[in-house]
């Protein structure tokens, strides 16, 4: 293998205008090629983003004895499917966020993963930001005294009626596309799995039939006695926040998945205390990942995250989005 990570992409989504300038921001890779459904299509990105290879298929990508690692931006139905095909190709994988629809998916990946011996990661960027770091040292250091409240949202507006997030057949809705954010943090926060959710949705017309979660509202309960509540939506104005209240004081966090560059704050709040401002150089949260990433595929360094956390995670938004199905708790 190479001095450098060579990334392949497989697919054009819009999320890539962010991540292919910052895997080749990375030290240690670099990306050698770009697949789309058509080749016109992946030429066009290609040139657009200086990428020297262009594939008409991501088949063909796949057979490139050029690419050691591929990114997989498709729509979340088609992660498990891709994933399980690089493997088989012998590349490692960087999969967006959920890695699969099922935690039975996620255990299938990580059994295919440890039969190749190869490297897969599920695309929670924002871990990697230094205010993620700063975040959880002061948890440690019983900053807020026991956790007891985590209350985090995030929404957006998804746009027309074309966008994958109104097909359930593409793994489209609120909660695995912009929910899953707000499950995997409280995960991370309290170091806990949930032992009870409850949640409740708002819904529409698929695209291709059924019917689709516009918006969640959800809470978890986890062992130690914090409960997590979470909200998300993709037709809501734009919200993005979260906060960390316990019997000692307050953290919050403004934007926590969405900055990159720009310096931010983290607020520490206790008791009518003057807030404490901790200041938070900006860096892009993708280059770190990818960094990381491709430091363990060259070196043998642990994954940070391993697949059994993104079953966990996903055994979440099944039980939440089950819950919200049901509608229970009529008064």
């Amino acid at each position: 293998m190479s001095k450098k990570l060579r990334w392949g992409i497989l697919g054009s989504a819009r999320i890539v205008r962010k991540t292919i300038p910052a895997f080749q921001e990375t030290t240690n890779g670099e990306v050698v090629g770009i697949a789309s459904r058509t080749e016109e299509k992946a030429k066009e990105c290609a040139d657009k983003h200086g990428i020297p290879q262009a594939f008409g298929s991501y088949e063909a990508l796949l057979a490139s004895p050029d690419i050691d690692a591929v990114y997989i931006p498709l729509p979340n139905a088609l992660h498990q499917e891709w994933i399980l095909k690089s493997l088989d190709a012998g590349k490692h994988v960087l999969c967006e966020k959920p890695l699969a629809m099922t935690a039975a998916e996620c255990e299938e990946i990580a059994v295919k993963a440890d039969e190749t011996g190869l490297k897969v990661l599920e695309g929670f960027m924002y871990r990697f930001h230094p205010r993620f770091e700063k975040l959880q040292d002061l948890l440690a250091a019983h900053a807020v005294g026991k956790l007891t409240f985590v209350h985090v949202g995030h929404s957006f507006e998804a746009g027309g009626d074309d966008n994958i997030r109104w097909y359930t057949g593409l793994g489209g809705g609120a909660l695995f596309d912009a929910g899953c954010y707000c499950v995997n943090v409280s995960r991370m926060v309290t170091a806990q799995e949930p032992t009870r959710v409850a949640a409740f949705g708002n819904y529409r017309d698929a695209n291709d039939g059924g019917q689709i979660d516009t918006s969640i509202a959800g809470m978890l309960r986890f062992p130690g006695g914090t409960t997590a509540l979470l909200d998300t939506g993709v037709n809501l104005e734009r919200r993005n926040f979260l906060e960390l209240t316990g019997t000692e004081g307050r953290l919050y966090l403004d934007n926590p998945f969405g900055l990159l560059e720009e310096d931010s704050v983290l607020e520490e709040h206790h008791f009518g205390q003057e807030t404490t401002y901790h200041e938070i150089k900006g860096e892009n949260h993708f280059v770190r990942m990818g960094e990381h990433f491709a430091d363990c595929v060259l070196n043998g360094t642990p994954l940070r995250y391993d697949l059994k956390d993104a079953a966990n995670n996903t055994s979440v938004l099944e039980a939440l989005d089950s819950s919200a199905r049901k509608q229970e708790g009529d008064v």
